[in-house]
């Protein structure tokens, strides 16, 4: 477990180990929940699609493709929950490949007609 303060700043970074150089990584959905073990039910969505949903999200420059940094504020949902467990998805693709995922960005869904 990481201990934090109601408003305090939470930095993470993710690391691909991997011999291949040509790879990279790029953080789609990241999401916080009281229920390590449901995450649909009661969901705060940080990142969803490669869009941040939280106002407090940033995204850090890395020198390393292999290597995704950001934070956020944990103000939001550890004020109604004493523990909030978090699970990200990030996406491995070929750096350079500019038609994959990692150079999508944001994907916001489209409204139906």
């Amino acid at each position: 477990p990481y201990y934090i303060d109601l408003n305090q700043n939470l930095y993470l970074q993710a690391y691909l180990h991997s011999s291949d150089p040509n790879l990279m990584v790029f953080v789609d959905t990241c999401v916080a929940s009281p229920d390590p073990h449901d995450f649909n039910t009661v969901a705060y969505y940080i990142v969803r699609n490669g869009c941040a949903r939280d106002p407090s999200y940033v995204t850090y420059y890395s020198p390393y493709k292999h290597v995704a940094r950001f934070k956020f504020n944990a103000f939001e949902f550890i004020s109604r929950h004493t523990s909030v467990y978090l699970q990200c998805e990030l996406v491995v693709c070929r750096y350079g490949d500019f038609f994959s995922r990692c150079y999508q960005g944001c994907l916001s869904r489209s409204k139906r007609d």
